[in-house]
């Protein structure tokens, strides 16, 4: 009776690794496009938030802006491709935690008092995918991947 458990068990992993690719490509697609939205939007409206970005007292908000809007944009395009989607992570949670520092302070200094708050506040979902991407790659339907996958091994290029 154990073996069964045991077959089954090992059959529900081997289903979950087998996913695993496709929900990386599923939070890539979706929340690189959303990064996309918010770059290209924020591009779209400059003026409007260097003034959001000064009202929440952020240092150079003219050049803050623009860094922000091309690292969503950029970034977005690259989760979406599997392209550097472990090095682009690298400060789009940079950026999700300054927003979360500043735009959103008052639910980031009560996380722990009121952490449906945290969580409902519209970084979080971005930050979270972020943080999956960098943690466990882009997954086998990415540009990194075949990248990867074409990269000789050390071993191979040692002579014998």
């Amino acid at each position: 009776m154990g073996s069964v458990f045991v077959r089954f068990y090992e059959a529900i992993i081997r289903l979950g690794e087998g996913l695993q690719s496709f929900l990386l490509l599923a939070m890539r697609l979706y929340w690189g496009y959303g990064f996309f939205q918010s770059g290209m939007g924020k591009f779209n409206n400059l003026p409007k938030i260097i003034e959001y970005f000064s009202s929440l007292n952020v240092p150079f908000p003219e050049a803050n802006a623009y860094i922000v809007a091309s690292f969503e944009t950029i970034g977005g395009i690259l989760l979406m491709i599997g392209l550097g989607s472990r090095l682009i992570c690298i400060p789009l949670i940079c950026i999700l935690c300054v927003a979360y520092a500043t735009a959103h302070i008052d639910a980031l200094l009560n996380i722990f008092h009121d952490p449906e708050t945290f969580i409902s506040q519209s970084p979080f979902n971005f930050l979270v995918a972020c943080l999956v991407v960098f943690c466990f790659g882009p997954g086998k339907f990415s540009i990194d991947y075949l990248l990867e996958k074409k990269k000789p091994n050390a071993n191979n290029g040692a002579k014998s």
